[in-house]
């Protein structure tokens, strides 16, 4: 029987995707402590998720007003860590959860890249996942020396020649190189090793990559692009994809479109698992749930959504009063999340909408369109989710560490098992056994989307 996947969208910083989340009266706020994470990640674990992976984002959300003073007083993302390390942590506390992070495709070299994952999956066991971003402002630019951040289109086709050099190098040593024969002195068979020699539009990297093969072949690709292009990239790349479908008949259609163009690429559509994200705010009865959910609306502040609209967009929203509409030069200069600014337009209905309308449509800095109820209908809503099909699993996002997760495993994880929908145990060690993904021949993803 078909099994959905669960994936912990976490934060290596002061709160979850929920910026006002610190505020919450029973929030953990040792965020800089490693216990923070490990009891994350055992909490997980215990709710037997595939994997556990962090949203990254190389800059302050410091657009709007061009004031940093203002992110760090309201506590809006303003700590960001690197997330490979506190991966680390949180693996030695595990044995099963999958452990996943973003790392941009704008911003740091292919090798870097290959070598930080693969390091991670050899010493996690396998477990490791890469999610591919192509970083989305200005602020993002400057902190990485450049003046302003890439095209949106220009930034995709870069990222494309990125991964054929992180697959090409992550294919590199076959299986069975390392022999560490000491009666023959001979420690690695070099015809098992190669070099890449990669000179292309954008990169050139020679290798050989100085990292083996792990025992799930190579970290798994992860893909949230929601334009376009961002769907193009994902349909020829990406092994597991995050999306936020807005409602259930939108979700099967955009499902059913990117599985097509999954197998349109000559890849298998069964082989790429599609999750949403999804807001459960869970407890013994609906009513509970409700004044739970009465205390987390009440952590939000106006300047949490402008400031987290600003940083998505790249445009800042201080320029602009809250009813006045947006020109059609202003809309154009959003260089941000194009699918984002599109829906805004499309959901309003108006062709130049105000800050109001991307506020109230896009939800920005709240927990929009949270699941609020019993372990019941929680589980009501995914099964009709998934069994639509509008996706292969589930992305559960956090309101507040560490209840949300406690919750969540608690009251709705044995409901999903009781009907049979959600796994009673891991099916095996690495990630790649529990997502039901097959371990990768050398050059298998990237030989399929030439």
């Amino acid at each position: 029987m078909r099994q959905m996947v669960m994936v912990g969208f976490l934060q290596a910083q002061n709160c979850t995707q929920l910026a006002s989340s610190w505020r919450h009266p029973e929030a953990r706020l040792d965020f800089l402590d490693v216990d923070y994470f490990q009891h994350i990640a055992r909490v997980l674990e215990a709710g037997k998720f595939q994997l556990g992976f962090f949203d990254d984002r190389l800059a302050m959300p410091d657009m709007y007003g061009l004031d940093h003073g203002l992110i760090v007083q309201n506590g809006i993302r303003c700590v960001k860590m690197d997330p490979t390390t506190i991966l680390m942590a949180m693996g030695t506390a595990t044995k099963k959860l999958g452990l996943g992070a973003t790392y941009s495709t704008t911003y740091y070299e292919p090798f870097h890249v290959a070598r930080v994952f693969a390091t991670l999956d050899l010493m996690t066991g396998g477990r490791a996942a890469w999610n591919v971003v192509t970083s989305v402002n200005d602020g993002e630019a400057h902190n990485m020396g450049e003046l302003q951040h890439l095209d949106h289109d220009l930034r995709y086709d870069r990222a494309d020649e990125f991964m054929e050099v992180v697959l090409g190098h992550w294919d590199t040593w076959d299986d069975g190189s390392i022999v560490c024969d000491r009666e023959r002195d001979v420690f690695a068979i070099p015809e098992k090793v190669h070099r890449l020699d990669h000179e292309g539009k954008f990169f050139r990297s020679r290798g050989p990559f100085t990292v083996p093969r792990s025992a799930q072949g190579h970290p798994v690709v992860i893909q949230a692009g929601s334009s376009g292009r961002g769907k193009r990239f994902a349909a020829r790349w990406a092994e597991l994809v995050f999306v936020a479908y807005p409602n259930l008949a939108g979700g099967k259609q955009s499902y059913a479109e990117l599985k097509d163009a999954i197998a349109n690429e000559g890849r298998n559509p069964e082989e790429v698992k599609i999750t949403t994200l999804i807001w459960p705010v869970t407890a013994e009865t609906r009513a509970e749930a409700e004044d739970k959910m009465a205390v987390i609306d009440k952590g939000y502040r106006d300047v949490d959504g402008l400031s987290l609209l600003s940083e998505a967009l790249n445009f800042d929203f201080a320029t602009k009063a809250i009813d006045d509409p947006f020109t059609d030069a202003e809309l154009a200069s959003m260089t941000g999340m194009h699918a984002m600014r599109d829906r805004v337009v499309q959901v309003s209905g108006k062709t130049n909408p105000t800050v109001r309308d991307f506020l109230d449509v896009t939800q920005r800095g709240k927990a929009s369109h949270a699941v609020v109820g019993s372990a019941k209908e929680i589980a009501d809503y995914m099964e009709e989710w998934f069994c639509a099909p509008a996706c292969d699993g589930f992305v559960i996002s956090a309101t507040h560490i560490p209840g949300s997760y406690e919750d969540f495993v608690r009251f709705v994880v044995p409901e999903l098992q009781r009907r049979g929908l959600y796994h009673r145990d891991y099916e095996g060690t690495t990630l790649r056994d529990n997502l039901g993904l097959t371990r990768p021949a050398i050059g298998a993803l990237r030989r399929a989307s030439v």
